[in-house]
């Protein structure tokens, strides 16, 4: 485990923290005045690789060299000019600092950001972190990677969890659940809804499935699987044969058979490495999916049965009213899509880069 310390004066500016992979939805924007959840896990931090927050520089600002060099295959509106490598954590996990006032951002709910670091250490006065939790955005803490370090506890980085015991303890994550809002007459309310995590993790797969397709017609299994992603694969790819088949792979699943050219896998939680066949075929595109995504899609929960006829006896668990449900078709997220996509190598391909230029377009007839 480990705390980050402030790097001017060393103050311990958090709680003892474990590493895990930082989720899909990290920089998602969800709806208009919803109240969406803090980010992490209590206890644990992410590392976000990418430049976060202002000040921002417009795509024409920005040389072709540089935008290749920072992983950047296609154009995009604005890229941000902040330092790499902030630590993201839950707000309840920071320690030794103060809000800064005159850097509450432009937010109408909440802090956005959007004016850089608000918080600062309460010893030395240095801004170390941002604290973010206006409307839509999930609620986090970044500490800044230039102002802080870690110190590793005892000495000992405790070894990451097994495949096998990562899926017989991890969790799934539903796809359906209760949004909260704010803004209305009565105060706040609720309606259900796909699962802002999920469509995180759809718009990032999706970005993977589009490369992996080769631009040709792509079929996922049926179900579940084929709601979240065979809407938008069939809009986004061309018809006819020949087609490429996904099927859902990972540990403890049968081996996929010699047909098979995509593979839906899960991302370990800890290390955020794509799982692995140990017999890979270099043919075979591994797409990620976060373990609670892949858990559900692996192993979803069963409806509870229904009598053929007559009423359900008194001892068994009533199924009524029935299970909410959207309404709505699945949308992949737009923006979880789009920085996927554009960091991948294969977005310099012409048909890819035509696709992204057409997102508003996908997105107004409603397939983000």
């Amino acid at each position: 485990m480990f705390v980050f310390v402030c790097a001017s004066c060393d103050t311990e500016l958090t709680v003892p923290l474990s590493q895990v992979s930082l989720p899909p939805h990290a920089r998602q924007s969800y709806g208009n005045g919803v109240q969406l959840p803090v980010l992490m896990e209590p206890g644990t931090f992410a590392v976000d690789p990418d430049p976060w927050g202002g000040p921002w520089r417009t795509w024409d600002e920005i040389d072709p060299g540089e935008a290749e060099a920072r992983g950047i295959n296609a154009p995009v509106y604005a890229l941000s000019d902040s330092a790499p490598g902030a630590i993201v954590i839950a707000p309840g996990d920071i320690r030794g600092t103060r809000l800064m006032p005159e850097k509450r951002g432009a937010a109408c709910c909440g802090l956005d950001g959007a004016d850089g670091p608000n918080l600062a250490c309460v010893t030395c006065g240095l801004p170390v972190a941002t604290r973010v939790d206006d409307c839509s955005l999930w609620q986090a803490v970044r500490l800044s990677s230039d102002a802080v370090y870690r110190i590793l506890l005892e000495g000992v980085e405790a070894a990451p969890l097994s495949w096998k015991k990562v899926t017989e303890t991890g969790e799934s994550t539903p796809p359906i659940e209760p949004i909260a809002t704010w803004g209305g007459r009565l105060g706040s309310s609720h309606y259900w809804s796909w699962s802002p995590q999920w469509e995180a993790a759809a718009g990032q797969a999706l970005a993977h499935l589009l490369v992996a397709s080769e631009g040709q017609p792509v079929k996922v299994p049926g179900g579940l699987t084929a709601d979240v992603f065979q809407r938008a694969l069939d809009a986004l790819l061309p018809a006819g044969p020949p087609t490429r088949r996904a099927v859902l792979a990972g540990p403890g699943r049968p081996a996929p058979d010699a047909g098979v050219d995509i593979l839906l896998v899960p991302v370990h939680p800890q290390t955020g490495q794509t799982w692995a066949p140990a017999s890979p075929a270099t043919s075979v595109y591994p797409v990620p999916l976060p373990l609670g995504v892949w858990l559900w899609l692996t192993s979803p929960q069963p409806n509870l049965p229904v009598p053929a006829s007559g009423g359900i006896p008194q001892d068994v668990l009533r199924d009524d009213p029935l299970p909410p449900r959207p309404n709505s078709l699945f949308r992949a997220d737009r923006g979880s899509f789009q920085h996927a996509l554009v960091r991948l190598p294969a977005a310099r391909s012409p048909w890819l880069r035509e696709i992204l230029a057409n997102l508003t377009q996908y997105t107004s007839t409603g397939l983000f």
